[in-house]
């Protein structure tokens, strides 16, 4: 056809009119056209853009294939789709299967042989991969795809490439994918599966010392050519790769099938200490796809652990210990998750490595933080800040994405809020936030994120949480973390219909099996309910906050729930007094035995206020006037603002009884 078409261009008696490939939308216009008013899926134009690249002649066969299978048809209410997209993205319509047959038969034997081993080798391949599968020269072959080429037969050329090894190697690339899955198909079993083998070998031989950054490719080669030991070591690889690029569902593919592959090879130490990496790698794209708390989560850290039994004295223990103490932390299981924290505090001291120290202290500051033993988990937390240095953060990040540092830093803020130095505790946060944006792991951000979102609620700034709340939420859905998603939704709610987001956003976070933080959200409910007017409803949530909070052993904003119920008690249509009094009472006895100077105000605000309206400014003012003059900072927030206008009120109050 074509030498027919240049010799009747050549004598002016034809022209050659080029068909584009579609784009996508190109692609969306054509069965619009084709198909007026049609019900198509969503994603239907996407899918076979995707398979067919655009050609416009492998589209039109790929529907005319759908409409004669019946899978396109058309009915009383017009076009529609009947079936599975998933099976269009894999499918080649045998009319199009047999005219590229037709085409590839054409060819001269050794030519067939040639391209099949460059389907093997990949829809882009090098020359030099080829040659390792075929026995021809690099040459011979670099002649014979350049001559395909020029005549826009089968491939393309895609350029060069230089490997470390100095092999210099031209690359092609197959015009379209279904090129290649035809020449693939047309290969034998046993064939493939050692061409596969030698075209890896070659590869890893090529790319030494590289080889690791070609782990995805690797590892297919030798997945498919039954090389189990390297395909398990190059998915490990490609599965830390992946992690580090924030592609989860990719990680957790490779570490999966590595996983999988592992278990058909003997149990030695070598294949334990293999499992062991994998596992924990597992986890950790677990921990950021369904939550750190996810039951899906504990099964691989516990075996972990197990498998740091079998193996014997290593450092993946500590590593593991710290990452089983947040998902019992995240479960609620406070006991549990402080004895793996002593444990690792322990194992952590006989050690040179800083970073196993503050993996230890934050550990132990976090549980003791939430079990509302501020001042000592302030203590674990500034021991373990000391200990952060950037580069140790850089790393441990390419090793298990989460850093330690951000969270000792975010923790150590809202710690410092309790204490009673809400100054100080902005200037944690603001390292925290600076820290999660320099190792720019988005993780590590969003936990940052959280935790300064966090410190607002209790300084009472509302638009402060709003902007954080809603940056937390799009890091978050943008990269498929559904608990911080979750954390965003219910930080973003606001009045009435906020009530409604902070439900929704309270059961997302429950749903990853988060049952930690329920008992803030609970108490943020009650403070909403009450403030529009749902009264019954909020004491029914802060109820229910105080239940949780006593059978978890968490201390965290008991003082505030017990707070949150007196007045919710006063804001009743007949005000339940004497009770709220006890409860601002039980309030402050809490905060005072946490030495939590910041809840203490607050319960004393409440309590003074109370006072104050019965008419005993004494005893309001002397509840009131020593415990704000305890502050020596923070003083431009709402607590400390307030505490001042009260007594000041009090004052003025008492000259004009005078």
């Amino acid at each position: 056809m074509r030498s027919v078409t240049q010799e009747l261009q050549v004598h002016g008696q034809c022209a050659e009119v080029g068909l584009a490939y579609f784009s996508e939308a190109a692609v969306a216009t054509y069965l619009a056209r084709r198909f007026p008013g049609a019900m198509l899926p969503e994603g239907f134009a996407r899918v076979l853009h995707h398979r067919t690249s655009g050609n416009p002649l492998f589209l039109v066969t790929m529907v005319d294939t759908l409409v004669q299978q019946g899978r396109l048809r058309s009915g009383e209410t017009g076009w529609s789709f009947a079936g599975d997209l998933a099976t269009v993205a894999v499918y080649i319509p045998e009319t199009l299967r047999q005219l590229l047959e037709r085409h590839v038969a054409q060819l001269p034997a050794e030519e067939q042989a040639l391209l099949e081993a460059a389907s093997v080798a990949g829809v882009e391949f090098a020359v030099a991969a080829v040659a390792a599968a075929v026995d021809w020269s690099v040459e011979d072959i670099e002649e014979r795809c350049a001559a395909f080429a020029r005549r826009g037969q089968f491939v393309r050329v895609c350029g060069m490439d230089t490997w470390p090894d100095g092999t210099v190697a031209s690359r092609y690339g197959f015009l379209h994918a279904l090129y290649r899955e035809t020449l693939y198909e047309r290969v034998p079993v046993g064939r493939r599966e050692r061409w596969h083998q030698q075209i890896g070998l070659r590869l890893e031989a090529g790319y030494d010392p590289q080889a690791r950054e070609r782990a995805a490719e690797l590892a297919e080669h030798f997945a498919r050519g039954r090389d189990t030991v390297r395909a398990v070591k190059y998915l490990h690889y490609a599965g830390e790769q992946a992690w580090q690029r924030s592609a989860y569902q990719e990680a957790l593919q490779h570490l999966t099938q590595g996983l999988t592959l592992l278990a058909t090879l003997p149990e030695t130490l070598v294949r334990a200490q293999q499992e062991l990496d994998l596992q924990i790698a597992l986890g950790q794209a677990l921990s950021a796809t369904k939550g750190f708390a996810a039951p899906e989560v504990e099964q691989p850290y516990a075996r972990a652990r197990a498998l740091c039994a079998q193996v014997g004295e290593t450092p993946q223990l500590l590593t593991t210990l710290w990452l089983l103490c947040r998902f019992y932390h995240g479960r609620g299981a406070l006991p549990t998750a402080r004895e793996l924290g002593e444990q690792l505090l322990q194992l952590a001291e006989r050690t040179t490595d800083p970073t196993h120290r503050l993996d230890a202290h934050e550990a132990l500051g976090y549980n003791l933080f939430y079990r509302g033993e501020y001042a000592a988990a302030r203590t674990h937390l500034e021991q373990g800040i000391v200990l952060i240095d950037l580069a140790a953060q850089r790393t441990l990040v390419l090793r298990r994405g989460l850093a330690s540092g951000v969270m000792c830093l975010g923790e150590a803020a809202n710690a410092l809020w309790c204490l009673g130095y809400p100054a100080q505790a902005m200037q944690r946060s603001q390292e925290a936030l600076a820290l999660g944006q320099e190792l720019t792991h988005p993780y590590n951000l969003a936990a940052a994120q959280y935790w300064a979102t966090y410190l607002h609620y209790r300084r009472r700034e509302a638009p402060a949480v709003q902007a954080q709340a809603e940056a937390l939420m799009t890091l978050a859905t943008v990269q498929g973390f559904p608990l911080y998603a979750g954390f965003g939704t219910c930080w973003q709610g606001q009045g009435a219909v906020g009530l409604d987001q902070m439900r929704q956003g309270l059961a997302a976070i429950v749903a990853t099996g988060q049952t930690l933080s329920q008992q803030i959200y609970l108490v943020l409910l009650a403070e909403v309910a009450g403030h529009t007017g749902q009264v019954d409803e909020g004491l029914r949530l802060v109820a229910e906050a105080i239940t949780t909070l006593g059978i978890s052993g968490r201390g965290d904003m008991l003082a505030e729930a017990y707070r949150v119920q007196g007045e919710l008690l006063l804001r009743q249509t007949i005000p339940e007094v004497t009770q709220a009094e006890a409860c601002f009472q039980q309030a402050l006895a809490i905060a005072r035995r946490q030495q939590a100077k910041s809840w203490e105000l607050r319960a004393a605000m409440s309590l003074s206020r109370l006072w104050q309206q019965q008419g005993q400014q004494d005893a309001a003012r002397q509840l009131l006037a020593p415990l704000y003059s305890w502050f020596t900072e923070g003083f431009d927030t709402a607590d400390l603002q307030e505490a001042k206008a009260l007594l000041e009120d009090e004052t003025i109050t008492k000259q004009r009884l005078g």
